[in-house]
């Protein structure tokens, strides 16, 4: 009929979109417990996430992209995923800040450590 218009409904998959915050927490080196904290709400509810037990409402859809530095539409699925490998680690950051309180010494045998290790890599 002229004038009639058709509503699609686009299915929502919460376990792909739940995968997909999961892999961008990851992506950012950080657990559960601290993507928690920047959200403001219990680790259980990231799990829940996660898991695809519970939709995600517009606003921590918005505080998720904040957090993971990625866009709901990428959350969504809506957006190629970014490349990987860009953000740093958090977990090695940590690590790296933590050798500052090492001594003078104990830090060239890490760092003679490391080298021997990206010398396998060249």
């Amino acid at each position: 009929m002229p004038g009639t218009r058709k509503h699609y409904v686009v299915p929502i998959d919460e376990k792909a979109i739940g995968r997909r915050i999961r892999d961008l927490r990851k992506r950012q080196g950080m657990t559960q417990i601290e993507l928690a904290a920047e959200l403001g709400i219990n680790q259980s509810a990231v799990s829940d996430y996660e898991k695809g037990e519970v939709r995600i409402h517009a606003a921590m859809l918005a505080g998720l992209a904040r957090v993971l530095k990625s866009s709901a539409d990428e959350i969504l699925g809506l957006e190629k995923a970014k490349g990987n490998g860009h953000a740093p680690d958090r977990r090695f950051l940590r690590r790296i800040e933590r050798l500052h309180q090492l001594s003078r010494r104990d830090q060239q045998a890490i760092l003679g450590t490391i080298d021997a290790f990206l010398a396998k890599v060249s």
